[in-house]
């Protein structure tokens, strides 16, 4: 159970970091250094400078290759904040992808660790 909290703590920084992507779009939409352009690009340096702090206490609990591979996650999200967000449309192709990238992170998750006999 312990290390499910782990795993959970995880995807909610990568939650939090791929909002990242949202302020930056936003922000190209902004005439270049306008107050909104600046206070967005700003935004998202503070969320890349909190989660730098957060991914290395995951890295406390997580090993790297574990929870870099779970960061791919970030590409589905990245597809869901373009489609609520900016009303992008979702292609079946998106679909497949994301498929295979949440099968490749279970994949690691569930056979990236050694079982203690």
């Amino acid at each position: 159970m312990k290390k499910f909290k782990h795993y959970i703590f995880l995807h909610m920084i990568l939650i939090f970091y791929s909002l990242g992507g949202i302020c930056s779009k936003t922000a190209a939409g902004k005439e270049f250094l306008s107050f909104d352009f600046c206070l967005l690009y700003g935004l998202v340096l503070f969320i890349l400078a909190v989660y730098a702090v957060l991914w290395q206490q995951v890295l406390k609990s997580i090993p790297l290759n574990i929870a870099y591979a779970n960061k791919a996650i970030t590409l589905v999200w990245g597809m869901l904040w373009g489609a609520i967000v900016f009303r992008e449309t979702i292609s079946i192709s998106n679909i497949i992808g994301a498929i295979i990238v949440l099968i490749g992170v279970l994949l690691m998750v569930t056979g990236g660790e050694k079982k203690s006999e």
